[in-house]
C-alpha cells in the first residue's frame, strides 16, 4: 500500500511566518541583502545568566528524563512569579512545562476539545491558532474584528458567534500580530459573557512583559473569582528573555486539565528539554533586568515604525499596546501594479515586496484578515530604517 496522508494533515498548510522567512534565508543564501521583518524573534542574544545556568546544568548532570509535567523547581518558579506579580494562587502541579508555548495551546486543545466543538477566534489571529484547533477535530469559529475597534472582541461580537457547540474563547492581548491589548474593564465585559454562557477561556499571555508605556496588562484569570477554574494560561520564555530556540512554554490550568495534560505530554514528547528547563528556571527566578532593556529597546523602535508607517502615504497600523509587530493596513495599495506585476492580495503584495525590495513581511490572510501585512519590528534599528525606505519606494512605484 502506498502511504495516503490524512486528511487531517493535507488540510494544513505551513506556518506563513517560517515560509516567509525560509524565502528571505534563501535570498540571503543568494547573496541578496535582505531585510527581514518577518519572524517574531527577538534579535537579542539569550541573556548569560541563563546560558550559564544551562552550562551549569550540564555540568550537575541534569542530562536526563525528567517528569513529564516538568521539573518542580521550574513549575514553582512559575506559580511564584504569577503570585508574585498578579496575585494569582496556583499549585505547581496545575503547571505543565511544554516544549513552547505552542505546544502547550496543542496540549490544552487537545486535552479539552472533541470533534465538533467550536473555538471562538477573534482574527486577526496568530497563524497557527486555527490549524491546532482543527488538528482536534473541532471547528475554529473565526470573528472579524476591525481596525476601527483596534481589532478588539466586544461582548456582542462574542454573543453573536455563540452556539450550542461553543466550548472555548481563545484570547490573545497582547496580541500576535496586530499588538493590541485589551484593558482590564475590556476584558472583564467578555468574561462576564464567558461566566454567563458557561464557556472556557484559552488565554495566550506570551507578550504580557512586553507591554509599551501607557498601556497596563492584565491577566485573564484575575478579573472575576470565576475565572481560574475555566481559564487555561499559557505562556512562556521565549519572547520575554529571547529564548525561542531553548522551546520552554507552559500551561497553569485547573487540577483535573493539568492531569490530562501532564499523561497526554507523557506518551508524545515525555517531557521538554531538561537543559532548557534549567535555564528557564534561571530566567524566571534570576535578575529581570534584561527584560526592562529589551522592553526599552523595542520602545525605541516602535516608535519609529509607527512615525515611518504614519509617513508612507497610504499605509496605516492600529496603535501597539504591547508585542512586537506592526500590523500595516496596505489595503489602499492594492489593485495596482509594481514593476509590472498587478496586486490584488495581501500575499501577493508581499511575495513582491520581498522579490522587488527584499523586505520580508507576512501577508494578512495567514492572519484571518486581508488587506494587511505583518512587519516585526523585533530587529535592529538600522535594519528598520532600511526597510521601512525600501517599502515607501515600494508602494511610490
Amino acid at each position: 500500500m502506498r502511504p495516503i496522508i490524512s486528511k487531517i494533515v493535507q488540510s494544513l498548510q505551513p506556518s506563513a511566518t517560517m515560509a516567509m522567512a525560509a524565502k528571505a534565508r534563501e535570498l540571503r543564501a543568494a547573496g541578496n541583502t535582505v531585510y527581514d521583518l518577518s519572524l517574531g524573534e527577538p534579535d537579542f542574544n539569550t541573556p548569560e545568566h541563563i546560558c550559564r545556568a544551562a552550562n551549569q546544568a550540564m555540568q550537575d548532570g541534569h542530562t536526563h528524563y525528567t517528569p513529564a509535567a516538568g521539573i518542580p523547581e521550574l513549575r514553582k518558579a512559575v506559580t511564584d512569579d504569577y503570585k508574585a506579580r498578579h496575585g494569582l494562587e496556583y499549585e505547581p502541579t496545575q503547571v505543565v512545562v511544554s516544549s513552547g508555548a505552542k505546544h502547550a495551546l496543542h496540549n490544552v486543545f487537545a486535552a479539552l476539545l472533541n470533534p465538533g466543538d467550536e473555538v471562538i477566534i477573534p482574527a486577526p489571529y496568530w497563524v497557527s491558532y486555527e490549524a491546532i484547533v482543527q488538528l482536534t477535530g473541532a471547528k475554529p469559529v473565526i470573528v472579524q474584528t476591525t481596525q476601527a475597534s483596534n481589532f478588539k472582541l466586544t461582548p456582542q461580537d462574542l454573543r453573536n458567534a455563540i452556539t450550542d457547540k461553543t466550548k472555548i474563547l481563545l484570547l490573545c492581548s497582547p496580541s500576535n500580530p496586530t499588538g493590541s491589548m485589551y484593558s482590564a474593564d475590556e476584558l472583564r465585559a467578555l468574561a462576564d459573557v464567558v461566566i454567563e454562557k458557561d464557556l472556557l477561556v484559552v488565554a495566550d499571555e506570551i507578550y504580557e512583559r512586553l507591554v509599551y508605556p501607557g498601556h497596563k496588562f492584565a491577566s485573564f484569570a484575575t478579573l472575576r473569582p470565576e475565572l481560574p477554574e475555566r481559564t487555561m494560561l499559557i505562556n512562556g520564555v521565549s519572547k520575554t528573555y529571547a529564548m525561542t530556540g531553548w522551546r520552554v512554554g507552559w500551561s497553569m490550568t485547573p487540577p483535573n486539565v493539568a492531569k490530562a495534560i501532564t499523561s497526554l505530554q507523557s506518551q508524545e514528547v515525555s517531557h521538554p528539554s531538561s537543559i532548557s528547563q534549567w535555564a528557564a528556571v534561571a530566567a524566571i527566578a534570576g535578575p529581570q533586568d534584561c527584560v526592562a532593556d529589551m522592553l526599552g529597546e523595542f520602545t525605541k523602535r516602535r516608535e519609529f515604525v509607527m512615525k515611518r508607517i504614519a509617513e508612507i502615504p497610504g499605509l496605516s497600523c492600529p496603535e501597539m499596546g504591547g508585542a512586537f509587530y506592526a500590523y500595516m493596513n496596505i489595503s489602499e495599495h492594492l489593485g495596482r501594479s509594481y514593476g509590472g506585476v498587478k496586486i490584488n492580495d495581501s500575499t501577493t503584495w508581499c511575495l513582491e515586496l520581498l522579490a522587488q525590495k527584499k523586505v520580508a513581511t507576512v501577508m494578512g490572510s495567514a492572519f484571518g484578515t486581508e488587506g494587511y501585512a505583518r512587519a516585526s519590528f523585533a530587529t535592529s534599528m538600522e535594519n528598520l530604517e532600511a526597510a521601512f525606505e525600501q517599502i515607501e519606494e515600494f508602494v511610490a512605484k
